[in-house]
């Protein structure tokens, strides 16, 4: 149900690194993390980055969307100075880069897609899709000669808090794996889940019960949390079935503790 890896670092490095970053993905790497998570934005230009505020401000200088921000400017503009003065000079990336980075350095990924706009849902979701199936064709293409292929295990999973981006991403690249991100759990998961044909659940420990959790893998779904941050934590959900989860951590708890 869940042949990927149960310990993803939040945003590639946790807080020990500038999120969504090459330097992110490094630290990551340095902790024995070959699992992340990471955010997909589109720029006004259309150019997929990973991003996850929509706005400038805090992990980026100055004030303005990313929606409305061509990518020519955004990639001048230091995206670690705020993390500390050892990753001055980083730079966001383009989801090319870090799809090329984590393929390279064997890292299983989590990409949330996460539109800066309303009017983008759509479009992030179909390019993020897009561009992400381009770069696992030949496992696709052995996943529908055979689907018990080991080759399930490497697809990245699309995972997004709207609907009508997983949605997209569902039209633009059916083969790949989808979970669907929810903080509370609704009435209707279900029914949302078979609509996307997702795999996943994706939820926050915070509000999770023994009960919620049964019920979703009573109902054949994998089950994944974020943000969590303390090993206590971790050890009672993943009791009650929780297949994964993400954490900012990375130093606290280990890439291989489940």
């Amino acid at each position: 149900m869940w042949p990927y890896p149960k310990v993803l670092a939040h945003r590639g490095g946790g807080t020990l690194a500038p999120e969504n970053t090459l330097a992110g993905f490094r630290t990551g790497l340095q902790f024995g993390y070959r699992a992340a998570e990471f955010d997909v934005m589109l720029t006004r230009d259309e150019m997929p980055i990973l991003m996850h505020d929509p706005q400038r401000g805090r992990t980026l200088p100055g004030v303005g969307q990313i929606a409305e921000t061509d990518w020519a400017q955004l990639c001048e503009l230091d995206a670690g100075a705020w993390h500390g003065p050892s990753f001055v000079g980083e730079r966001i990336c383009t989801l090319e880069q870090g799809l090329d980075f984590c393929i390279g350095n064997g890292i299983w990924m989590n990409v949330e897609i996460k539109p800066g706009a309303s009017a983008q849902a759509v479009r992030t979701g179909e390019l993020t899709a897009l561009a992400v199936g381009r770069r696992f064709t030949a496992a696709l293409e052995a996943l529908r000669d055979d689907p018990a292929s080991p080759q399930a295990a490497v697809l990245p999973v699309l995972s997004s808090f709207s609907f009508d981006a997983l949605m997209a991403a569902k039209e633009a690249a059916p083969d790949l794996p989808r979970g669907f991100l929810v903080d509370m759990i609704p009435d209707d998961w279900q029914a949302r889940l078979q609509q996307l044909q997702a795999v996943a659940l994706h939820t926050s420990h915070k509000n999770l019960t023994p009960q919620l959790a049964r019920q979703v893998k009573d109902a054949g779904y994998a089950l994944f949390c974020y943000t969590v941050n303390d090993a206590a934590r971790a050890v009672e959900i993943m009791g009650w079935g929780v297949d994964a989860f993400c954490t900012d951590r990375i130093d606290l708890i280990r890439a291989d503790a489940y």
